[in-house]
């Protein structure tokens, strides 16, 4: 057994003298609590969740659960989505701020250099629950080390009223390709049912929408080598001129600059008849079915369902919003804070948060696949496989820093917006290439 050095004794005794002799009024009068009545702090910034029990459940339940276990206080804070970057960007440039910061798809590259690597936490969750899939990886990893540990990926599919659809011709379930869409489309907004999509500057609904619709004619931002700039195509401005088009003819020309919160409350009012969304429509729906209802006085849940999003050209294909949680190198209270995520993410702790979503997040390791509350409700089983099938943005290259510039500037969406507001295809194509060019090239 080693001895403290006599120095540190006398130093120790000294300590508590002075507290014994002074008391109360020493330790106010110094400005200092004593060391052993200090507490770590962690504190974590994530989203305003989609799934509000979820919010709730982190406050009544496992935030106290987890400090008592931990012997920590625990700070949640909680902002819309879009904050989420801004935040993060002033944090790492003023040296402080939360301890953990959720992060949303590829923007972990963004701020590769100010993290702590978390490999030795993400590993050992990989190897305790069958694997990281491959999509949720390439977002959280460079290869070399783990930017953030991943969280979750809520999915993004189209909810639509199935009544609705089925009296403009979809009688065979949703339509499997663009055309087809577009055809019922032009219907529904006949009756007075458009379509509700935005091509907005949000985090969620517009980029996993105007991204895989681009893959599915053809399009790409750049080629493999994850450096010539491939965009400008005719694969591209076909699929520019067919939005331009189904854009006017199907769709709620209003909703240009939706957030990911307006297409929710315009499908609950009745106001729209589709809309590419994670689940949280239909949630809220069967969480209030006497609120929700049908134009026939019906619970509007039963009139939803679920559906990827239609096929084109080259293929079907779907972007879903990964969320993972950075560690901030300025941090101090890195220990504190891997001994929260090793806490939320041991499965017990994390299964409470897992039910509480009911399905509108899919956990990130293959484990999650076979839980039973994916046959508790079909309606909710398109969703299960959405972080394994996930294409990330930057395709055919990497979902690297520079695709993370990009994806963070809205290039890809902006140049449907441009066109749907009446720029030629041509040209708002033209002005994405040179947008990418800037971020490739540098």
């Amino acid at each position: 057994m080693l001895k403290p050095k006599r120095r540190s004794v006398i130093k120790l005794a000294g300590s508590a003298a002075a507290v014994a002799s002074t008391g109360m009024a020493g330790i106010l009068a110094s400005g200092r609590t004593p060391a052993y009545a200090q507490q770590k702090t962690v504190h974590w910034l994530r989203w305003v969740d989609f799934v509000p029990a979820s919010d709730q459940l982190w406050r009544k339940e496992l935030v106290p659960q987890a400090e008592k276990e931990l012997g920590m206080k625990i700070n949640i804070e909680t902002v819309n989505g879009n904050d989420l970057q801004p935040r993060t960007t002033a944090a790492i440039q003023s040296g402080s701020g939360p301890d953990l910061i959720m992060a949303f798809n590829n923007t972990t590259y963004i701020y590769a250099n100010s993290v702590v690597d978390l490999t030795d936490l993400a590993e050992d969750l990989s190897k305790r629950e069958g694997g990281i899939f491959k999509y949720c990886r390439s977002f959280c990893s460079d290869g070399k080390i783990f930017m953030s540990m991943p969280w979750a990926v809520p999915g993004a599919m189209i909810s639509y009223r199935k009544s609705w659809l089925e009296e403009a011709g979809a009688t065979n379930g949703f339509p499997k390709t663009w055309q087809e869409y577009r055809t019922v489309g032009k219907k529904l907004k006949a009756a007075g049912h458009p379509i509700g999509q935005t091509l907005g500057h949000t985090f969620g609904d517009a980029p996993t929408f105007t991204y895989p619709y681009m893959w599915s004619w053809g399009g790409k931002e750049v080629e493999q080598d994850g450096k010539t700039v491939a965009i400008n195509s005719k694969e591209t401005i076909e699929s520019v001129k067919f939005m331009t088009d189904f854009w006017k003819e199907a769709h709620d020309e209003g909703a240009l600059a939706w957030d990911d919160t307006n297409n929710n409350r315009a499908f609950l009012s009745g106001t729209i008849s589709a809309t590419l969304n994670g689940a949280s429509i239909y949630i809220e729906a069967s969480r209030k079915p006497d609120t929700y209802q049908t134009e026939k006085g019906k619970p509007m849940k039963d009139d939803i369902q679920h559906s990827p999003l239609p096929a084109g050209p080259a293929g079907q294909f779907g972007m879903h919003l990964m969320q993972s949680t950075m560690l901030m190198k300025y941090s101090k209270n890195q220990d504190a804070a891997k001994q929260f995520l090793k806490w939320v993410h041991t499965e017990k702790n994390y299964e409470k948060w897992f039910l509480s979503q009911k399905g509108y997040s899919t956990p990130c390791t293959a484990k999650w696949e076979e839980h039973p509350l994916w046959k508790q409700d079909p309606v909710m089983a398109p969703f299960k496989v959405a972080a394994r099938l996930g294409q990330a943005p930057g395709f055919a290259g990497l979902p690297n820093q520079k695709a993370a510039e990009a994806l963070s500037k809205y290039i890809v969406t902006d140049m449907y917006a441009k066109a749907v507001q009446g720029m030629p295809a041509e040209e708002s194509v033209k002005w994405a290439e040179s947008e990418l060019k800037k971020i490739y090239s540098a």
